[in-house]
Order: C-alpha cells, then sequence, then structure tokens
C-alpha cells in the first residue's frame, strides 16, 4: 500500500513537472504538417511514463527486499525464542543472571508478540528419584513463569508443566548432557 502511494506521489509531481516545463518554454514549437510537434510530446510523455513505471517497480523490488529482511529477522527473533533454554544449577531452581537475561529477551518477545500464550515445561537430569524430579521440574518451570509475570508478562498467557527427568534434551550419561537437561523450556501453544 505504502509503494502504491509513492508510486501515485512520483507520478504526480513527475508528470504535472514535465507538462509545466513544455508549455512554459518560449518558443513554440513549429507545427508542420508531418506532425512533429505532437510526435515530440507523445515522446516526452512517453519517457516520463517509462520513467515513472522503472520508478515504481524500483519501488516494489525496494518494498520487496525490505518485506524479506522482515521475515527473516522475525523468523531469527522466533527462532531464538523457542530454541534458548533456561538452564538450572545442580538440584536448583534459582534464576542466575544468565537465565534472567534469557528470560528478559522473552518477555521483550512476548510484549511485541501479544497473541502469544507459551508453556513453560520444567525439566531435570536423572539423577535423583522420579518424585523429586517431577517436583523440581515443576518448580523450575513456576520460577521462569515468576520471574516473567515480574517483568509484566499476563498470567493468562504462560502455562506450566514439569515433566522431570522424562524428556531430556540430551541423553548423554556426563556433565555436560546433565546440564542441558537442567531447564526450562519455552513452547508455543
Amino acid at each position: 500500500m505504502r509503494n502504491r502511494i509513492k508510486v501515485l506521489f512520483i507520478m504526480c509531481l513527475v508528470i504535472p513537472g514535465l507538462l509545466f516545463t513544455i508549455s512554459c518554454t518560449k518558443e513554440k514549437p513549429p507545427v508542420s504538417d508531418t506532425g512533429t510537434s505532437s510526435s515530440s510530446a507523445d515522446e516526452t510523455a512517453a519517457a516520463a511514463k517509462a520513467k515513472a513505471d522503472a520508478d515504481a517497480a524500483r519501488a516494489k523490488a525496494d518494498a520487496d527486499a525490505a518485506a524479506a529482511a522482515a521475515s527473516a529477522a522475525a523468523q531469527a527473533a522466533l527462532d531464538e525464542f523457542i530454541n534458548a533454554n533456561v538452564l538450572f544449577a545442580f538440584e536448583s531452581d534459582v534464576l542466575d543472571d544468565s537465565a534472567k537475561a534469557i528470560l528478559l529477551n522473552k518477555s521483550a518477545y512476548l510484549r511485541a508478540n501479544p497473541g502469544l500464550n507459551v508453556t513453560v515445561q520444567g525439566h531435570c537430569d536423572d539423577r535423583g528419584t522420579l518424585e523429586f524430579n517431577q517436583a523440581l521440574g515443576d518448580r523450575r518451570a513456576k520460577s521462569a513463569k515468576n520471574y516473567l509475570l515480574d517483568l509484566g508478562i499476563d498470567a493468562s498467557r504462560l502455562n506450566t508443566i514439569s515433566y522431570g527427568e522424562e524428556n531430556p534434551i540430551d541423553p548423554g550419561q556426563n556433565d555436560a548432557a546433565w546440564a542441558k537437561n537442567r531447564r526450562a523450556q519455552f513452547v508455543i501453544e
């Protein structure tokens, strides 16, 4: 819509300007039997139309490129929102500074997308009993949710669920795998 307005604006300026320039010349083109005067005016009008068409095509190409860039940026922001997990220390539901920074970014994304609802999933590594890990996963999900509430996100947009140790992101049995599994993960509803 914006591009059409630009094109119309350009056409409204270029064509009357050309007509004004042509009509204000001191010498009138000679009128001949072969129609050279009308031929010159036709060529001028054709040139003006060609310029307007070229400007319109350039404006459309610029708009298409801007829309593609905006779409790519929106997809990158969505990917970041989905893939940035909040990580926790062993047997802890306390948010450290890096977790708070991730949640701050998530709150900005949620504010920019007010129709978006999410489920915060609490996860644990597989050390500890099933009951302990289920409760710890619940506390982790609620810890992340409560921080988002403190940042101004409406509670009706956030749900929580605990998976305990049921859905590891890394099945390995080492510190690196366990660290990845101790997380709050965000899923768009």
